[in-house]
């Protein structure tokens, strides 16, 4: 029997709610608004109907289900915009009879179903429903993540049928169509099948969700979801108006297709990009291989510069830029003319040696400049690091090029100008040989294919200039020397250091200074004194340091005094330099028994040495003293020797060696001493102290003793005759074998000299005795 009721009514829209459920909505329609309020104004009891169309604003009877909910208000709370929240608790199902006219609210006649449903099924068909239902949710529970131990525990304990249905039914998270088919089913059979569809339908489709997540899990990694995430970002930035940004790897194709490079360099990049793409940016090794991918790119593979080929031009621009220097000048305009008439010609491979403070480094500038050449400068001073030169390989953190590569990238095209500053002074260690590295970098038959550890392709160095400098050729393993063609540069004579300073050192420094040509000026005369009593180097940096420190002075001078010109003459340069800090050893006055004067090469240029010897009583002793190195003692030894052999021609007796001790010191003892080119002047020394001869205050000599007297020839020619030639010698006794070097030393240097070429000791002592 069902009973009618009036009860206010509001239209829901998607949203069902079943008997025993608790849930609250909100209500913004005037006659919505008006039914809560007529129910809270009564028994508190609302009837819900669900709109079959949640968007129609004004639902008419026929948009509506027909059964509904009779709910009882638990609460009502006012929003703002004229919300009202409604908290309601499902009583029971309901169906719609008809609405009675009233234009405030809506107001429904409904008729209730007085029967619970549970029509005549016999015991044992409910105990497996129940069963059914509970074993059913229980394995839905399981497939669900949503859905915990807890939801289980709380219906197992449920053992009424119609009252497990509809908890059931409000726990599981389906559409407002399912639970209205629910509500619907008046019958507790009715709505044990539907459940139970509902309950069945679920699990398959979360088992079939799940078995695809365990698939998609199985094949895609996570680099693939990575991959998926950019695609994503990727829609986001369309989304948003940001499609215009290209990805790291477009940008590399790009710039892969203006590479000037062979094709085995463009696929390793392509394969590099391709490998770039598949790793997440995330992982180490994307910045790995960006870095690698990006050096490949920049490298000049066939990218060359035009050479300027101009010979008087580059002439003009190397002389501008140094005076002397004529071979490194001779050869760079030989390399020039040879690449003009052939089109190519090797590059040379050229080392400087000379002392610091020669122009080594500045003249390779200037060669890059004169020949329009890039210019890169790689200092191997305290390398000791096979991997600076050759690279380390990628499999390390930190992975780089090595400084050739890196000088190559700098430059941008393949035949610049290397400078390999220092050759002389790199080192190895545990990590590897250094010079050894260098050989094929250094080989023109080799260093086409050069390979670099991190590069792993070979790279053509056979275009580039290479100007290696160095101090000292002894200091370069011999295999490396071998490879490269030395050229020397010697030390500067006082007249060109002169033409430098006037030149080249004092505008530099003047301009450096902030002091105009106008206002200071040195005269030759001081700067011949600054050459010589300020200075004593082969090079010109200290004279360039005066130069600057009169500058200096003279800046302060016009600043604070308003002096308007300033003039550095001889007589006041002490006022701006101080007190002269070297002096000549100038030839002696007097002819003089047993003092010679020998020549000597330091890496500071030429000096002069004193070689003292006295005899005195004793047991026939050697003394050697000044800081002797051994190769100078054994020609202190050899002399000795042969002047015991030719005693009898110079009248010496037979007991005098043992009767007497002989003293040889050398002065200046705080500075070490070597070589064989002393070995003449000890003799001569020795003979003179032995037979009391007096030796010629104007003759110096060098040259290396044999025991038999001959003379052999010596190196540092010219800055020896150089040394002579500032203490005022007037003769100088050179081994005949030198002759040839005498002849490429400038007339500046030999002007005034009597150069006399000897072969024997015989020789040597008729040109230091003194006539009588």
């Amino acid at each position: 029997m069902n009973i009618i009721e009036k009860l206010p009514t509001v239209a829901l829209r998607g949203l069902t709610i079943l008997p025993g459920m608790v849930a609250h909505f909100d209500v913004s329609r005037k006659k919505s608004v008006k039914a809560v309020e007529e129910t809270m104004m009564g028994e508190q009891k609302i009837f819900l109907l669900t709109q079959k169309n949640p968007e129609e604003e004004e639902p008419e009877t026929e948009n509506l289900y027909t059964i509904g909910l009779i709910a009882e208000i638990k609460q009502v709370i006012k929003m703002q915009n004229n919300i009202v929240r409604v908290l309601v608790e499902g009583m029971e199902r309901a169906e719609l009879s008809n609405f009675v006219e009233t234009e405030e609210y809506l107001l429904a006649e409904v008729m209730r179903f007085t029967e619970d449903g549970m029509e005549d099924i016999p015991e044992n068909a409910l105990e497996a429903m129940l069963r059914c239902v509970h074993d059913t949710y229980e394995k839905y529970c399981a497939l669900a993540s949503k859905s915990g131990k807890e939801a289980v525990k709380q219906v197992q304990e449920i053992q009424k049928l119609d009252r497990l249905i509809d908890t059931i039914a409000n726990s599981i998270p389906v559409g407002f169509e399912e639970k209205q088919k629910i509500l619907e089913a008046v019958t507790v059979t009715e709505r044990y099948e539907v459940l139970m569809g509902i309950l069945l339908n679920e699990i398959d489709v979360i088992t079939i969700k799940n078995d695809l997540a365990a698939k998609i899990k199985g094949k895609v990694e996570k680099n693939q979801k990575e991959y998926i995430l950019r695609e994503q970002l990727k829609v986001i930035r369309e989304e948003l108006g940001e499609d215009h940004t290209d990805t790291d790897a477009q940008q590399y194709e790009e710039s892969l297709k203006k590479l000037k490079a062979s094709k085995e360099v463009k696929e390793k990049v392509q394969k590099e990009i391709e490998r770039f793409k598949s790793i997440p940016s995330s992982s180490s090794e994307s910045a790995v291989i960006r870095g690698y991918i990006e050096t490949l790119l920049e490298l000049p593979w066939d990218k060359a510069s035009r050479d300027n080929k101009d010979l008087k031009n580059a002439e003009r621009i190397l002389d501008e830029d140094h005076y002397g220097l004529e071979k490194v000048k001779e050869r760079m305009l030989e390399f020039l003319a040879v690449r003009n008439l052939t089109s190519k010609g090797d590059s040379p491979i050229i080392c400087l040696v000379g002392p610091p403070g020669t122009g080594k480094t500045s003249i390779a500038r200037s060669v890059a400049k004169a020949l329009d050449k890039k210019y890169v400068r790689i200092c191997l001073g305290g390398v000791r690091d096979e991997a600076e030169i050759r690279g380390h390989r990628r499999t390390y953190v930190g992975a780089m090029p090595g400084r050739l590569v890196n000088g190559l990238r700098g430059a941008g095209v393949k035949n610049p100008l290397i400078l390999l500053d220092e050759i002389d002074k790199i080192s190895s260690d545990y990590k590897g040989d250094t010079a050894s590295a260098l050989l094929e970098v250094l080989d023109s038959e080799q260093n086409n294919k050069f390979r670099d550890h991190y590069i792993e392709l070979p790279i053509d160095l056979s275009e580039v200039l290479f100007i290696a400098t160095a101090n000292s050729a002894q200091d370069i393993p011999r295999p490396l020397l071998d490879r490269m063609e030395l050229i020397e540069v010697s030390s500067y004579t006082a007249n060109e250091k002169a033409h430098i300073a006037k030149e080249h050192l004092m505008k530099k420094q003047m301009e450096k200074n902030g002091v105009k040509d106008a206002e200071l000026t040195i005269s030759d005369r001081a700067l011949q004194k600054m050459i010589t009593g300020y200075t004593r180097e082969a090079g010109v940096r200290n004279l360039e340091r005066k130069i600057g420190e009169i500058c200096r002075k003279a800046a302060r001078e016009i600043y604070q005094k308003d002096k308007k010109r300033i003039k550095v003459t001889e007589s006041n340069l002490e006022k701006y330099l101080g007190k002269e800090k070297y002096s000549f050893d100038t030839a002696n006055e007097s002819d003089e028994v047993g003092i010679v004067r020998g020549l000597a090469w330091t890496s500071v240029g030429g000096d002069t040495l004193q070689i003292e010897v006295n005899i005195m009583p004793g047991k026939g002793e050697l003394k050697l003293t000044g800081q002797l190195g051994d190769v100078m003692k054994e020609s202190a030894q050899a002399g000795i020797s042969y002047i015991r052999s030719v005693s009898q021609r110079h009248r010496i007796s037979k007991e005098f060696f043992k009767e007497n001790d002989i003293h040889i010191h050398i002065p200046e003892g705080a500075v070490p001493k070597d070589g064989p080119s002393a070995g003449i002047t000890m003799a001569t020394a020795m003979i003179s102290a032995v037979t009391g001869k007096k030796v010629r205050a104007d003759v110096a000599m060098t040259g290396e003793i044999t025991l038999r007297g001959r003379v052999l020839p010596i190196g540092g020619l010219k800055e020896k005759l150089l040394a002579a030639k500032n203490a005022g010698i007037k003769t100088v006794c050179v081994p005949k074998k030198n002759e040839k070097d005498v002849e490429e030393v400038s007339g500046e240097i030999t002007k005034g000299l009597e150069i006399v070429y000897v072969e024997t000791m015989d020789e040597v002592l008729g040109q230091a005795f003194a006539k009588k």
